[in-house]
């Protein structure tokens, strides 16, 4: 506030009001731009009826420090039904749609259960090409979610 008095006093910005700022006192557009949006309330239902039934999945990184391996990215795919959660460290986000194709072929095995949708972010590594191709010719719905929602 005393930054803005010394504006204001000598006249250093063209249309700033002519007022004096009160060093503590909070503005009603300060306080609403600083306002938290309300979470949405956590739900005890599960929105799906079986495993594989919907997949979330985001890719995480670069990270500062690597992995063990040399690894810098993190593919985290998420199973609705049971909350189960796969981490796949990948070296760089060119090795997403790889990973992920492999990733689906060895968990429908193992699970006896069809990929049957997946959510994803607007990232380049999961709206492309391939992603697409694969999608279409395994029968799997792909979903992608809002801009900076959880």
């Amino acid at each position: 506030m005393n930054l803005i008095n010394k504006l204001v006093k000598h006249d250093l910005v063209n249309g700033l009001p002519k007022l004096k700022f009160k060093r503590d006192h909070i503005h009603g557009t300060c306080m609403k731009s600083k306002q938290i949006s309300v979470s949405f309330k956590p739900t005890n239902e599960v929105s799906t009826s079986r495993p594989l039934t919907l997949l979330h999945l985001d890719l995480f990184g670069p990270m500062r420090t690597l992995s063990l391996g040399g690894k810098q990215y993190i593919l985290v795919i998420v199973d609705d039904y049971s909350r189960f959660t796969w981490v796949i460290f990948l070296a760089s986000k060119n090795e997403t749609f790889k990973s992920f194709e492999i990733f689906s072929k060895r968990v429908q095995k193992e699970k006896g259960f069809c990929i049957l949708k997946i959510r994803s972010d607007h990232g380049g590594e999961f709206e492309n090409k391939s992603f697409k191709l694969f999608c279409e010719e395994n029968g799997i719905d792909h979903n992608f979610s809002c801009v900076r929602t959880p």
